[in-house]
């Protein structure tokens, strides 16, 4: 037998123990997904079933368990060339004979991705153990948000759990000193975070300061030793803030960072947003976002760039970009949205118009398309493919 499957029934057995002694909530959804693209005049598609149980308990009056598993399965294109989507004079510094270690593969998974104790003291919360760090105040970027980066096709998809043990203390009735270690193998290489979290008026403000260890890879070199591309680890430190709050009516944020690096240049985020709902409750957002990390010039991306983009290494491979959103509530049950974001640094645009249906209050279908508009080499290349996804969830 499979050991996911021992794993599974493990998990289910325990559930069904755990909640004939103690209270438990438990929860959930299964989602089902399907994704295509169009590239090179073939169409290619990824199909995938996800199950995703929750649960938490109230152990004592001050001490919280909560944990989720996630099941996620593939069929139908699995495997992915990654040279398929990327311009010419990328693919062009592929080192002879490598072209087999740039395929990416789907593979299924079945991982604890959230386990945590919450222990509510007096003066102080204390979490220990895979949770989830959100950070900033951005809709598509997060400039302070070192743990996560959001795809801008789905900004708003769940973010995975990292390990960590955080501390929050309530400074008077309006701030909060957070307090975070990310351990890894090292002190050097483990995260350590302080922020400062309040409200003033209508706006409400965040500081922050984080020293992390941030990994980048060289996808032109390959290491036999780790059978994976050269690793080029480094240390990051970042010092930033986000501001949220309604300005005449409408909503605004900000979000900066500043990185100090110890082999990369060092580089800044600026994150700038609005939106607003119109009497005819139609919906605009607008976000603005810089990274000087990332080029000005489309003529300058690597291929390391765009795999550092792919890979999520790095938030942008532009430097200037705007994403503006759309949406309208057709009925009840109905919305419909267009997202489009606009490279300025080279001059190429990302449309992608969505639907959200909701059959009842647990049944969602939503549908998406993507449509590139730029030439050959930007950000946003329609040779990079058209395509779109369509999603089915259930919760329970």
């Amino acid at each position: 037998m499979k050991k996911w499957v021992i794993f599974m029934l493990f998990f289910l057995l325990s559930l069904g123990l755990l909640k004939a002694k103690i209270d438990v909530d438990l929860f959930g959804y299964f989602e089902s997904q399907i994704m295509g693209v169009n590239i090179h005049k073939e169409f290619i598609g990824l199909f995938s079933n996800k199950l995703r149980l929750d649960l938490k308990s109230e152990i004592a009056n001050n001490i919280t368990f909560a944990a989720n598993f996630n099941c996620l399965l593939y069929h139908g294109k699995t495997e992915w060339n990654i040279l398929d989507f990327l311009p010419d004079s990328a693919v062009a510094e592929v080192p002879e004979g490598m072209e087999s270690y740039y395929l990416f593969p789907f593979s299924d998974r079945y991982y604890l991705d959230n386990a945590y104790i919450k222990f509510a003291f007096k003066y102080f919360d204390f979490i220990v153990g895979k949770q989830q760090i959100s950070l900033g105040t951005g809709y598509v970027w997060n400039p302070v948000d070192i743990f996560n980066v959001k795809d801008y096709l789905d900004p708003t998809y769940e973010q995975p759990g990292h390990n960590a043990l955080r501390i929050d203390v309530p400074l008077g009735s309006t701030f909060t000193l957070t307090a975070l270690y990310g351990p890894e193998d090292t002190w050097s290489a483990s995260a350590k975070l302080i922020q400062i979290k309040g409200r003033i008026g209508r706006f409400d403000f965040a500081f922050i300061a984080i020293d992390k260890s941030w990994l980048f890879h060289d996808y032109v070199e390959f290491d036999t030793d780790i059978m994976n591309f050269t690793e080029l680890p480094e240390k990051r430190q970042l010092l930033g803030f986000s501001t949220a709050g309604e300005l005449f009516g409408i909503g605004v944020w900000v979000e900066y960072a500043y990185n100090w690096m110890e082999e990369t240049d060092d580089f800044y985020e600026l994150v700038v947003g609005a939106d607003y709902t119109f009497d005819f409750q139609t919906y605009v957002m607008v976000e603005y976002y810089r990274n000087t990390l990332a080029k000005s010039n489309y003529e300058d991306y690597t291929l390391n760039d765009w795999l550092r983009l792919m890979t999520q290494e790095q938030k942008a491979i532009a430097r200037d970009q705007i994403y503006v959103l759309l949406q309208h509530p057709v009925s009840d049950l109905i919305s419909l949205g267009l997202s489009t974001i606009y490279c300025i640094s080279d001059n190429s645009m990302g449309l992608i118009p969505a639907l959200n249906y909701s059959l009842s209050e647990n049944v969602e279908i939503m549908v998406y398309l993507n449509f590139n508009i730029g030439k050959d080499g930007k950000a946003y290349a329609k040779t990079m493919g058209r395509g779109g996804m369509i999603r089915v969830r259930v919760y329970f």
